[in-house]
């Protein structure tokens, strides 16, 4: 990857990448299963990646589905306010695009498309206010 110039370590890319993701997955209260369920990772290869020392690399996928999980989060700490913004995207919600189930459920059964259209419903939203 290159940045004004400059090649970026792809491990320090995840690194960064992964560090955040983390503290959103927190943030938001996901178990395991779900935080590697989201990332696509098993659950071993997830607990090894959200440690400091992970030196490893991400797939584009895996990168383009942490960036867009950021995208998430920073949408609903915009639109919504404490605890609404950390706890929508674990709850059931009746919109057309959950039909009644959790977002976090639905991103993980869709993969990358679904978390696309989940990003572009709540930037969507921001445009409306």
């Amino acid at each position: 990857m290159q940045t004004n110039g400059q090649t970026q370590d792809p491990a320090h890319t995840a690194a960064v990448a992964l560090k955040a993701y983390a503290r959103i997955v927190a943030s938001w209260a996901l178990s395991e299963k779900e935080s590697a369920g989201l990332a696509d990772m098993s659950e071993s290869d997830w607990k090894r990646a959200k440690k400091p020392d992970f030196a490893g690399e991400l797939t584009r996928d895996q990168l383009l589905r942490l960036s867009a999980v950021v995208g998430i989060y920073k949408a609903l700490e915009l639109y919504f306010s404490e605890p609404l913004a950390r706890s929508w995207f674990a709850r059931p919600n009746a919109g057309l695009l959950f039909g009644g189930r959790r977002p976090v459920e639905t991103a993980i059964e869709g993969g990358l498309p679904q978390i696309l259209a989940i990003r572009t419903y709540l930037d969507g939203l921001l445009e409306d206010t």
